[in-house]
């Protein structure tokens, strides 16, 4: 579904006149958490979870108001975030 929503946002900016190079898969980020399975002692049985962070960039060039404004309002499915950078 990332990769998708990243075709919507390209074919967005070009469809409004955008110059675009991208996307670029950046570095997973792996965030683990550590935690002892058992309530008082046994610090030997644990348990490990992790959330993992996959983004891509995408660079657009010179970008007009039009672009802006249809990236601001583009309807993207939940857990996709996208971040306007100057």
């Amino acid at each position: 579904s990332l990769d998708q929503a990243a075709g919507k946002i390209v074919d967005t900016i070009k469809r409004t006149g955008g110059d675009v190079s991208g996307p670029i898969p950046l570095p997973t980020e792996i965030e683990k958490v550590t935690v002892l399975k058992a309530v008082h002692k046994y610090k030997d049985s644990r348990e490990q979870f992790e959330t993992r962070t996959h983004k891509r960039l995408i660079d657009v060039k010179n970008p007009s108001k039009e672009t802006i404004d249809a990236l601001t309002h583009l309807d993207l499915p939940s857990g996709v975030d996208i971040e306007i950078k100057k």
